[in-house]
């Protein structure tokens, strides 16, 4: 039973990841047709510290990686999170460099893609750990 709850937690966040990456493609096209420009300067501080905290993050999950869909979940949003982090330090800089806000637009875009293909990609390992076996129990995996 403890398999089936963590798979469905699992599900719960690839969920929220998807809705999350939805939102951020939609803030995005937005951001792209009025011509936002973010500070880069806030942008690259806090993109560091967080890139310093996921990462650290990250490499301690790193051996989990193949688990269960909730320790599959975690890890991947533990990954996604210092991708994402060390993209927005590259879009500070592009900002900054540019004076236009397309860089932030660019890296948006691939992060939201990002969130959206590690949100289906739990949810479909929760769905495999939630098929029921041939005695109707739900199966087990990794």
């Amino acid at each position: 039973m403890a398999l089936a709850w963590r798979a469905r937690a699992a599900a719960a966040k690839g969920a929220t990841m998807l809705a999350f990456a939805v939102w951020v493609l939609g803030s995005t096209v937005w951001h792209a047709t009025q011509g936002t420009l973010p500070s880069a300067e806030v942008m690259g501080v806090v993109g560091i510290a967080a890139l310093v905290a996921n990462a650290a993050v990250a490499l301690m999950l790193y051996r989990y990686r193949a688990g269960d869909a909730n320790m599959r979940s975690v890890w991947l949003c533990s990954r996604n999170d210092a991708i994402g982090n060390a993209a927005v330090v590259l879009a500070a800089m592009g900002v900054f460099g540019t004076g236009t806000g397309w860089p932030d637009v660019i890296v948006a875009a691939i992060m939201g893609g990002l969130g959206l293909w590690g949100g289906w990609q739990i949810i479909g390992h929760a769905r495999a750990e939630l098929r029921p076996g041939p005695a109707g129990r739900v199966l087990a995996a990794g």
